[in-house]
């Protein structure tokens, strides 16, 4: 009787703070989504763990691929800001392009791969759900297409030998990054957060070739 009291009072109080109510959504979708997966998750049930009422649901998001999506771009505006934020870091423009995609991988890595759960989803989940999906995660690759770009240009600029097409080289380290953070968000413990940054990193420098050796006076 007191659990029934107590959780009829949590879903009228998330009722009234919509700040609440989001953020109760927010984690439900996290943990059902990566426990039973996207397609055997309703909106019922995540009305339930949330402790809110349906009509509180389609306050906060049209469906349940619209939280789906937002559950997705926590993690890929978090990634996305702690490679920025790196950008600003001591030493980034001085060391070695090794050292320094090591270290951009490296704050990408450790922000998307923090909570087990939101990476399944971020990684895993998305794949093959509708179309309007595929293409917001084909936004998202280009917005990384560019920043890796630009990251390739300036290793070309620092004598860095890259070999056929830039874009495509990048295009296809984009797909990688991709392939990689999803066999990570299926096996977390197989696949660690170290073991990404370091095959990313290693993968990386492979495509845009090594760095041309210093000329020699004659």
């Amino acid at each position: 009787m007191v659990d029934t009291m107590v959780d009829q009072w949590d879903g009228a109080r998330a009722t009234r703070d919509p700040a609440r109510c989001r953020a109760q959504l927010m984690a439900a979708g996290r943990t059902l989504f990566a426990v039973y997966g996207y397609a055997r998750t309703s909106v019922e049930d995540l009305c339930a763990a949330a402790h809110v009422q349906l009509r509180d649901f389609y306050r906060e998001f049209e469906s349940r691929e619209a939280l789906l999506v937002d559950l997705y771009d926590e993690v890929a505006i978090g990634g996305m800001r702690a490679a920025e934020v790196e950008l600003s870091a001591e030493g980034i423009e001085t060391c070695s392009t090794e050292e320094r995609i090591r270290r951009l991988f490296d704050a990408y890595v450790r922000v998307v791969t923090r909570d087990p759960q939101a990476a399944r989803v971020a990684f895993v989940e998305v794949l093959g759900v509708s179309r309007a999906m595929d293409d917001h995660l084909t936004m998202w690759r280009t917005v990384w297409v560019e920043f890796l770009t630009r990251e390739a240009e300036r290793a070309a600029q620092r004598g860095h030998g890259l070999d056929g097409d830039l874009t495509v080289v990048v295009k296809v380290l984009t797909r990688s990054v991709d392939e990689l953070l999803a066999h990570h968000g299926r096996r977390p413990r197989q696949v660690p957060s170290d073991w990404l940054t370091s095959e990313l990193t290693r993968m990386s420098l492979a495509m845009i070739g090594p760095s041309a050796p210093p000329e020699t006076s004659a």
